[in-house]
């Protein structure tokens, strides 16, 4: 592989990271027009049906036995913006991101049965342990921790009713689920925001967050995961908090404090960790 072939899904990856989080900026710079309801509510409309138009998944029915595991597969999906948006309204983007990603570190380190996962576990903990709001000038809004937490467990079953819908072919699970998602949110938008969603610069700025924050990760972490190992791709996303963290600073101001910062590094350290362990396991199996 030459050179410029391996940095190519090296920048994919990097693309991916800055366009979700600046899709969230985005997102959090239209909350005080439409609320958190309202901008979920038109992320989810327009990431399903960009998916819908893209995959036409009716052309092949999923089984009748599938369809529980994908209505709470689109369900935690729909959640899981809607509690993460309602995280990022009150906290700094980098902090709710850094809570978030434990979700799916904990599905992770909960399949492993090897001793040195117990560091990765630890590690995490103390993160998260220096961002709870025990009082002080700088501490965190505790509304805002628990919704990140609740995105957070959010996200671990989404990966877990996700895995069982996988099998289906092409990206019929990501299409059916994001419909289900976008059933389960729109109305409590348009009851939230009402006309407000109606106007043309708003729509724009959400198919904006709909793209950046959905369709184009998607497809530039696609390109990247063809051309890099799953334990090189692991390593590259362990780092989506610190990435967050500077695309609030850059795009909002938000100035996390050295506690705050410490505690991100020691998520992303926690995710490192993890998928380096696992790439190791594997490689040694």
């Amino acid at each position: 592989m030459s050179r410029e072939t391996a940095v190519l899904p090296l920048l994919c990856v990097l693309a991916s990271l800055l366009s979700q989080y600046v899709g969230a900026a985005s997102a959090k710079a239209l909350f005080p027009q439409v609320g958190v309801e309202g901008v979920t509510a038109l992320r989810v409309a327009i990431s399903a049906a960009i998916l819908m138009a893209l995959w036409r998944p009716w052309r092949q029915w999923p089984p009748r036995s599938a369809w529980r595991d994908l209505i709470l597969y689109g369900a935690m999906l729909g959640l899981m913006n809607l509690s993460i948006y309602r995280a990022m309204a009150r906290i700094p983007i980098g902090v709710a991101i850094a809570i978030e990603v434990t979700g799916p570190l904990t599905v992770a380190l909960l399949g492993s049965r090897r001793w040195r996962d117990v560091l990765w576990v630890a590690l995490a903990a103390a993160g998260l342990l220096m961002l709870l709001p025990l009082g002080g000038q700088q501490a965190l809004d505790p509304v805002g921790v628990a919704h990140a937490a609740a995105a957070a467990g959010c996200w671990a079953l989404y990966i877990v009713f996700g895995k069982r819908v996988s099998a289906l072919p092409g990206a019929q699970a990501a299409a059916w689920g994001m419909l289900v998602a976008s059933v389960l949110i729109v109305p409590l938008g348009v009851a939230h925001a009402g006309a407000a969603l109606l106007s043309p610069t708003v729509w724009l700025t959400g198919l904006t967050v709909a793209v950046m924050s959905g369709a184009l990760p998607y497809s530039l972490e696609m390109l990247a995961l063809r051309r890099l190992p799953s334990s090189v791709f692991g390593l590259l996303v362990s780092a989506s908090p610190a990435v967050a963290a500077l695309v609030g600073f850059v795009m909002l101001g938000e100035q996390l404090t050295l506690l705050q910062s410490l505690a991100v590094a020691c998520v992303v350290a926690a995710s490192a960790g993890s998928a380096w362990c696992a790439s190791a396991s594997r490689s040694g199996a």
